[in-house]
Parts: structure tokens; sequence; C-alpha cells
């Protein structure tokens, strides 16, 4: 009796408490989500990424406990928008166990824990290292492209004795670079994924361009003083560009 009436008078146990950014619960599918404050934002927006991710732009002086039920309140869309991602025809999803390229060399990717991604000597912070990583893993290479690519290129202007302009990095989707007449030099990201000898190939390529506007002859006998040897690395980028590109 006395146990009984302790059990009665003792207080119920809160319930353990969710992290608004924890995944959602999506019929059967636990969906990973990202809260993204925005200065500009007057109202949340609920988005599904390609990579499976929902995420919930917010007011900064908005509570992430009320992104999260925002989010919560329209599972019933994010459930139809999963189901319109799953029939789109598309790449095969990067997981662990992929193999990707990286300056040359295939990769597997490795997932040791549920935030962290490695890839190589690479390692990506992610909140939630599931599903379709091909997303965070792009992201990673384009900083690394970016960080890498501008340098290398005023290294070998310098070394021709050629003038450039600036340099970007961009995410072209048919080319690998490309000059403007005022002498800036846009290099697509994936060139990171390349082997150096590659990466060399394109920039001279472009940097050629600063002499011989064109693909005339001349282009190429110029390309050639730069770059002897230059058919390997077509013939590499004929052989991986679709895996890439």
């Amino acid at each position: 009796m006395l146990a009984t009436l302790q059990k009665l008078l003792s207080p119920t146990p809160a319930p353990a408490a969710v992290r608004p950014d924890a995944p959602l619960q999506v019929g059967t599918r636990q969906v990973p989500l990202v809260l993204l404050p925005h200065a500009r934002a007057r109202r949340f927006v609920l988005r599904l990424q390609a990579d499976g991710t929902a995420r919930v732009t917010m007011p900064r002086r908005s509570s992430p406990a009320a992104a999260r039920a925002f989010a919560e309140r329209h599972l019933p869309w994010l459930e139809k928008q999963l189901q319109r991602l799953a029939q789109q025809p598309g790449q095969a999803p990067w997981q662990a166990g992929t193999t990707v390229f990286l300056r040359g060399l295939p990769v597997t990717i490795e997932v040791p824990s549920l935030h962290v991604i490695r890839l190589g000597t690479e390692i990506i912070r992610q909140p939630f290292a599931s599903g379709d990583l091909r997303h965070p893993i792009q992201r990673h290479l384009r900083l690394l492209a970016t960080r890498e690519l501008p340098p290398r290129v005023r290294a070998l202007a310098k070394l021709h004795g050629i003038e450039i302009g600036s340099v970007t990095v961009r995410n072209q989707k048919s080319r690998w670079g490309s000059c403007s007449r005022r002498g800036t030099i846009s290099l697509n990201w994936r060139l990171i994924q390349t082997p150096e000898f590659v990466r060399d190939y394109i920039i001279l390529h472009e940097l050629a361009h600063r002499r011989q506007m064109n693909h005339s002859p001349l282009f190429w006998q110029e390309v050639a003083r730069l770059c002897p040897g230059y058919e390997a690395a077509e013939h590499w980028i004929k052989k991986h560009a679709k895996t890439l590109l």
C-alpha cells in the first residue's frame, strides 16, 4: 500500500527533449533538418533539398523550436515532395562506399560517424551524414577548388609571361574553363577532381587564349608550346568527362 502511494505521489518524468534540428520522422523515413537563420526572412520557408534534406529558412529573431514546429506542421507536404524526388530520373546517389575522383585518384566515400564524411584525407563535417552525400561533398570540393585553382593560374601565367585579369571558379555544366577578352579566367570547380597534368592543361589552354582568342591552328600551336604532350590530358578528359561534368 505504501509503495503504491509513493508511486502515485512521485512526479511523472518529463519527456526527453528533442533537439530543434533533430531529424524529422516523415512516414517511415528520417529526414535531416537544417535550420537556416536569415536576416531578411520575414516568415518561415520550408524546402526539400535535392539531397533529401529539409531546410527551414527562418527570421533571425525566431526560435529554433518554432522553426521545427513549422516543419512538423508540414510533414504531409514533405512526404509528397519526397515521393516526387524519388520518381525523378537522375544521377546515382553518393553514399558510403561510392567512389569519386579527387585530384585524379579514385577515392571511396567513408562515413565513420553520423556527423563526419571522409574522402581520402579530406574530412567533411555534416549535421547528418546520411542519404545522398553528393551535395555536401561537392560543396566541399568547390571550396577546395576556390582555394587551390586561382593561385595555380597566377603561377602559370607568371611563368609564361602572360598577363591576366581576375580568376574565378564557377559551377560550369558543360565546359572546363573560359577566358574573356579582358583577361578574366574562369574555371570549373570540378578541375579539383582531375590529375595535376589535366588541371594544368586546362589552365594553359585558357592562358593560350590571351594570345589567340580563337581555336585556329595558331592557337593550337600556342597550346603545344605552353603544354607539350597536351594530347594525354585531352584523352583523360574524353574518358572521364561524363563522370565529372
